[in-house]
């Protein structure tokens, strides 16, 4: 269905095998009238663009990309042809879920036997029958079996873009012909089938880490009606519903639990191990295991956007954000090409018009040049490793948001972490009440009201204990905040305020007294705040949030790898002093959120700097570091705001998304290694003829395998704990 106005379009094209077929497509596509920012997605099989109608159509576009051999497939059903917007939320993920149909139904499968027939017939010939009929049957095995690529080479060149490993390939196998090697470039034309379909299994493989994604969301889920349990289509449940979830089953959506207590499995979506307790109010995920007891829970998504599906969204997006490294190779690649079809040409008429030398043998020699020079090993080299690398982190909880943020990951230097819900594990507690004016249920009182329509985790945890006090909360009006001092609302006709003792301090409300016993409190690492009216010091209460448990393991373990840690907070300098002194790191307190900013900017000037918050509080400075990293299980905040985001609430995983950075960054080094090494040995030995056409080819292949293959290594990554050495 055509679109009548200017917008983005998107479709699943399939037989996108490596980084080359997505340059193709991209560039054959970018070159088409009215079409722009095009996104070519080889690992999500994604086509996106802006389309204007008054100048394109969408037949053209769809019938460049099936000109250049590829199939355009509906996201949902399979069928021919269909585009979705791409703000569509409905359809994201299920291109991924598809089913890839087995190989020999493939086209590139279907060319590997019919190539492997042709030549098997031919030297069946050649055997029964005299040497000049089995030239002939060579030749016709040749010539049937290049037509399909001739086919491809010939769209490529209309769309603008002469040299491809198509238009090699065709030239190769057709000159063989006239300088009498048609065995040899029939064996040609079937070991280029065989390149193409190792490239399209090695690339399934590494999509089926996204599928596996897809397939956690279980197909069907029980829905409360009344008394009645009906069992419905997961995908078409909607926000509010209640779904029951029974013991070993998996939850069918995202949502909060209403009744029943059990342990759950999250490890599918967080990657962590330890089964969480599940009770009234507790979010769950979809896709996590039910372990123990029934649970009810109310649906807080729909299907297309829960966790999992903002998961595999948040990985395909990545793979548009291509790395510098990648980029680079891609322009390289533009230039290298035509160098070699030059080197070629001079192979192949120098020697024999300069010296005389024999015209087929350099030809020969010219051909298995123009063989070697394909850049596919070195094109794929980069996109493998990185789509290997987002699907190995979206495994164990850590998603980077492309090839850019892991290059900027891997040479990080310096970690920043914001405080309260990152070291520590946000959930403070209430340890001491000084109370100077009225009663301890009347501080509890007021402060509560204050602080009741606050999501901060203080003032939750105020809310909680005047709650456990039994203690009734008036209603407050005319709240508002004061960032990074405090709160202040009306309670009855007095204007009360919540604030750090800094802040009160400015008022000129605290006593001596007060003053020295908010320091007191601070001293044992606990973050003090003030309520206080215009006139009235009601008192002090004295909160503390323990580190998380991993946190300190996670820090020497960033100083084993020689990256500093840093500690910002908004806290007072005596707590933050206290918890910095017992993880080990340096630390800047009393920070605004512009302090935290300016800190960070004074970081980065000498240091690549990862900052880690919460994803919430933290924009601002997650927006300033080279890399920012958001702790938070799920939130919409934490999987959108930063760079990346860590699902486990784990500061461990902090290391983890480092080090999977980095294996990625040496995973590319050696792939670009063996793609030009490989490329440049038999570059030479072509030419001084050591090595044929055939091997040629299978020197192209082989190198495009060995670097997809190196690339799937990374699938297999699991982050170290903390406490070992990296």
């Amino acid at each position: 269905m055509a679109r009548d106005t200017g917008e983005q379009l998107e479709w699943r094209v399939t037989g996108m095998d490596c980084g080359s077929c997505a340059t193709k497509l991209r560039g054959a596509v970018e070159r088409l009238p009215g079409v722009s920012g095009v996104e070519v997605a080889m690992m999500a099989e994604r086509l996106r663009l802006d389309l204007d109608p008054q100048e394109g159509s969408v037949i053209a576009v769809e019938k460049t990309v099936r000109k250049l051999g590829f199939d355009l497939m509906a996201r949902d059903d399979g069928s021919e042809t269909d585009r979705t917007p791409c703000c569509d939320a409905t359809q994201t993920g299920s291109a991924t879920a598809t089913e890839t149909p087995a190989w020999y139904r493939s086209g590139k499968g279907q060319l590997l036997l019919g190539t492997g027939f042709l030549l098997v017939l031919a030297w069946g010939i050649k055997l029964m029958a005299s040497p000049t009929v089995g030239l002939w049957a060579f030749m016709l095995a040749t010539l049937i079996g290049v037509a399909p690529i001739a086919r491809r080479a010939f769209a490529m060149l209309r769309a603008g873009m002469p040299f491809t490993i198509e238009m090699l390939m065709s030239i190769a196998a057709i000159g063989a012909l006239f300088i009498g090697a048609a065995e040899e470039a029939a064996l040609v034309v079937f070991l280029f089938a065989v390149g193409e379909m190792l490239e399209g299994l090695a690339a399934n493989k590494a999509r089926d880490g996204i599928r596996a994604l897809a397939d956690l969301v279980p197909k069907t889920a029980l829905v409360e009606r009344g008394d009645v349990l009906e069992e419905v289509a997961a995908d078409s449940l909607r926000e509010g519903q209640i779904v029951v979830v029974r013991p070993g089953d998996r939850v069918p959506a995202d949502g909060a639990v209403i009744d029943g207590v059990s342990g759950v499995d999250e490890s599918p979506v967080t990657g962590e191990s330890v089964p969480c307790l599940k009770e009234p109010g507790s979010e769950v995920f979809a896709g996590s295991i039910n372990a123990e007891a029934v649970l009810r829970v109310r649906v807080s998504r729909a299907a297309a956007d829960n966790t999992i599906s903002r998961i595999i969204r948040l990985v395909e997006e990545a793979e548009s954000a291509r790395a510098p490294t990648e980029r680079f190779i891609d322009r390289f690649s533009r230039v290298y090409m035509p160098i070699v079809v030059g080197v070629a040409l001079l192979v192949a008429l120098v020697p024999p018009l300069g010296f005389g030398l024999d015209w087929d043998t350099w030809i020969y020699r010219a051909l298995a040049l123009l063989l070697i020079g394909c850049p596919c090993a070195l094109v794929i080299s980069v996109p493998a490793a990185i789509a290997s690398a987002l699907s190995a982190g979206a495994r164990h909880g850590l998603l980077l948001k492309g090839g850019a943020v892991i290059e900027a990951a891997a040479g990080t230097t310096h970690v920043a972490f914001d405080k309260t819900g990152t070291l520590t594990c946000g959930r403070p507690q209430v340890t001491d009440i000084v109370v100077y004016h009225g009663s301890e249920d009347k501080l509890l009182e007021l402060a509560a009201a204050v602080e009741r329509e606050s999501s901060h985790p203080l003032a939750e945890a105020i809310c909680t204990r005047a709650a456990d006090s039994g203690v009734e909360i008036p209603l407050a009006q005319e709240a508002r905040a004061v960032p990074g001092k405090g709160a202040s609302a009306k309670v009855g006709s007095v204007m009360i305020t919540v604030g750090s003792p800094r802040f009160a301090s400015e008022t000129g409300i605290m006593t001596e007294a007060a003053l020295a016993q908010a320091a007191k409190l601070e001293s044992q690492g606990k973050t003090v705040v003030v309520l206080f009216s215009e006139e009235i010091l009601y008192g002090l209460i004295a909160l503390r949030d323990e580190p998380r448990e991993d946190a300190a393991d996670a820090v020497r373990a960033l100083a084993r790898m020689g990256i500093t840690a840093t500690m910002l907070t908004g806290d007072n300098a005596r707590t933050a002093e206290a918890i910095a002194g017992h993880l080990g790191l340096d630390h800047h307190a009393e920070l605004m959120p512009e302090g935290k900013v300016a800190a960070l900017r004074a970081l980065t000037r000498r240091a690549q700097v990862m900052m880690v918050g919460d994803g919430i509080n933290d924009a601002p400075a997650l927006a300033t570091a080279q890399v920012g990293v958001a702790m938070g299980s799920g939130t919409d905040v934490a999987l959108e705001t930063a760079d990346a985001a860590i699902l486990r609430n784990r500061v461990s995983d902090v290391v983890g998304v480092i080090r999977l950075s980095r294996a990625t960054l040496t995973n590319i080094r050696q792939n670009v290694a063996v793609a030009l090494g490989l490329k440049g040995v038999f570059l030479v030995t072509s030419v001084l003829g050591i090595t044929g056409l055939w091997i040629a080819i299978l020197a192209d292949t082989g190198a495009t395998v060995l670097v997809t293959l190196n690339a799937l290594r990374l699938l297999s990554f699991k982050p170290s704990p903390a406490s070992s050495d990296s």
